[in-house]
């Protein structure tokens, strides 16, 4: 029986580390793809350091990914350390609506607003499914170098990335 991986090509994936090295725990995106880069990945995904440059990603993803795969701190009230998988476009998932246009706070959510609008008046198609991979930072203070807590949950959230990506590729 053919898996759709097996009928094609494999749908083109990005994986996008986001945050701000010089606010500690905020770097947990950056780090993380960091790492990510040190293995193996099937030929279809692109691992980038995004970091706090949002337009950039927003017009990254008009070249068409079929899964958008963001990593980042991600606040919820959990423990430091705490990992969350999320899909922003799944009922209950942390959608952006409203959020206002400004080149300088491209956040990871205005980026996910403002890709429809991009998409239609470019005739591309955004990502069929986007998700975040995140973190419960310890301290987003000036600073660079991650907390204890956070360092420790970066090997977890490789192997996460790397199992979404293959889960993705196999469906």
């Amino acid at each position: 029986m053919n898996t759709p991986a097996q009928d094609g090509p494999a749908p083109r994936t990005l994986v996008a580390g986001v945050g701000n090295i010089f606010l500690g725990d905020d770097g947990f995106g950056v780090e993380t793809v960091r790492r990510l880069t040190e293995r193996p990945l099937p030929g279809h995904v692109e691992v980038a350091d995004i970091g706090i440059r949002g337009v950039h990603l927003a017009y990254r993803l008009l070249d068409g990914y079929d899964t958008l795969v963001l990593v980042d701190a991600s606040a919820h009230g959990g423990e430091p350390g705490t990992l969350y998988l999320i899909e922003p476009d799944a009922p209950g998932g942390d959608a952006a609506a409203g959020v206002p246009l400004d080149g300088h706070r491209m956040s990871p959510d205005a980026v996910l607003a403002l890709l429809g609008t991009l998409c239609a008046g470019t005739g591309t198609a955004p990502p069929r499914r986007t998700f975040v991979v995140g973190c419960e930072p310890a301290c987003v203070d000036e600073g660079i170098g991650l907390s204890p807590q956070v360092a420790a949950a970066v090997p977890a959230a490789v192997r996460m990335v790397a199992d979404l990506v293959q889960y993705e590729a196999a469906r």
